[in-house]
């Protein structure tokens, strides 16, 4: 049992890792990577969802903290006051729909999004008013509340929008602090933040710094344009795993 135990955390700790360091990299993809492996090593879902949420937390923090100059609140404010409405209500619609089928329709919608968005890479441009940022925001709620994967329209946004990586990554990590603190909150008010998740926080945040730490080092030596490409790619592999999940 013991040997089960140390494996099963083993994993979590190599997962929360490999999530960090996407999502330092790229901008988002932390709960997208977690939420693959992680359900089936918590006691729960509702368990590995909050654990999720805690560990992105360190995460955003550490990636958007450090850039917190570059962080144009114009072109985040409306579409995460959107986001956060949406999504309060989007949750009750996973109760009354097919599971199943929403993660296929979700996977074709992420591949067309990712094919579309790489072909015109950089030729593509969304100016922060006020209608793009309720669409986006519309959007990105939906897909929090439905399927828990919020980051690619918002990614799409601001990676349209920007043409500094500095910018952009503190609009990607701010809005996804502010968003997961919302949430994180929601989550201990239901129960959701139990002993084992309390267990695997403090281990998880270590993973969590380390992956950090290395991701930091790649985005360093990467402009803008190489981030964009990286980021079409990863919603593209997304959406193929949300179709064959």
């Amino acid at each position: 049992m013991r040997c089960l135990l140390a494996t099963v955390g083993l994993l979590i700790l190599l997962t929360a890792f490999l999530s960090t360091f996407i999502q330092r990299v790229t901008g988002f993809g932390f709960g997208i990577v977690f939420m693959s492996v992680v359900p089936f090593l918590m006691p729960s879902y509702g368990e590995a969802v909050t654990l999720s949420g805690v560990l992105a937390l360190v995460c955003n923090a550490g990636a958007g903290i450090p850039v917190t100059k570059y962080l144009k609140w114009k072109k985040m404010a409306i579409i995460l006051a959107v986001f956060l409405v949406v999504s309060y209500f989007s949750v009750r619609i996973v109760t009354v729909v097919d599971n199943d089928l929403m993660k296929r329709i979700l996977g074709v919608f992420l591949i067309a999004v990712a094919i579309y968005f790489y072909c015109l890479n950089g030729k593509v441009k969304m100016k922060p008013a006020v209608p793009v940022q309720v669409g986006m925001g519309t959007v990105s709620g939906l897909m929090g509340g439905l399927f828990g994967m919020q980051g690619p329209p918002a990614v799409l946004y601001f990676i349209s929008c920007t043409d500094d990586k500095n910018e952009y990554m503190a609009l990607t990590q701010w809005y996804f602090l502010i968003g997961n603190v919302w949430m994180t909150i929601s989550r201990a008010h239901n129960g959701l933040l139990t002993p084992a998740v309390e267990r695997a926080c403090l281990p998880g945040a270590a993973a969590v710094i380390l992956g950090l730490l290395l991701g930091r080092v790649v985005y360093s030596r990467m402009n803008i344009g190489t981030i964009r490409k990286g980021v079409y790619i990863f919603i593209a592999v997304a959406g193929i795993v949300a179709l064959l999940a």
